[in-house]
């Protein structure tokens, strides 16, 4: 059997780095369905979806919240990829889910993390490496530094990153038989790596 074989992965469709978390966890033998906003096309070119099962939920609706809520009592990880508040909003929060399933890793994977001053704003890959401070170590001395595709912070400090931190936490309720709030935060994340540049 596979390392994660058994574990069971709800994670939220979103960008580059949630996705990219859920497919390791998937290659490492967890059982991984996206909850995806809208029905998907067998969209043959999902690299990020390999390994995964998934099905549509409208969490703004009061029935897909609901059903998520449902689902999250019999999950060992849930992979959120909003901004600060928004599963609050939808009163989906990890106080709520962590009530539910004690046993729950609330995994949050954002860009700026859920306080401080970016916490509300949106961003990408670029933004981040930027405010980090990671971009203008990129490239030649005198010149403009070149963005390293979306490899540093999507899926380096991102996905990567927060695989990691799930897997630890994994290992971590063998013993103490309690989930956690994981907040893995792209620009934190980076810079505590820029000071090994």
């Amino acid at each position: 059997a596979m390392a994660l074989s058994g574990v069971r992965v709800l994670e939220l469709a979103g960008l580059a780095p949630a996705p990219l978390c859920g497919m390791i966890l998937a290659d490492f033998g967890a059982r991984v369905v996206r909850v995806d906003r809208t029905v998907r096309s067998g969209d043959l070119n999902d690299v990020q979806g390999r390994g995964k099962r998934s099905l549509a939920l409208d969490l703004k609706r009061p029935t897909g919240a609901a059903a998520l809520r449902r689902l999250c009592r019999r999950t060992d990880v849930l992979i959120e990829p909003f901004r600060h508040g928004v599963m609050e909003k939808l009163g989906l929060g990890p106080e709520v889910l962590l009530e539910d399933n004690p046993r729950l890793i609330y995994a949050r994977l954002t860009g700026f993390g859920q306080i401080g001053k970016y916490a509300n704003s949106a961003g990408h890959d670029i933004n981040y490496v930027a405010l980090s401070g990671v971009l203008s170590k990129l490239g030649r001395k005198d010149e403009n530094p070149y963005a390293p595709v979306n490899l540093l912070a999507d899926f380096a400090g991102g996905g990567v990153i927060c695989a990691l931190g799930i897997v630890t936490a994994l290992y971590e309720r063998t013993k103490s038989g309690k989930g956690q709030i994981i907040d893995a935060s792209m620009v934190s994340l980076i810079s505590r790596k820029a000071v090994f540049l």
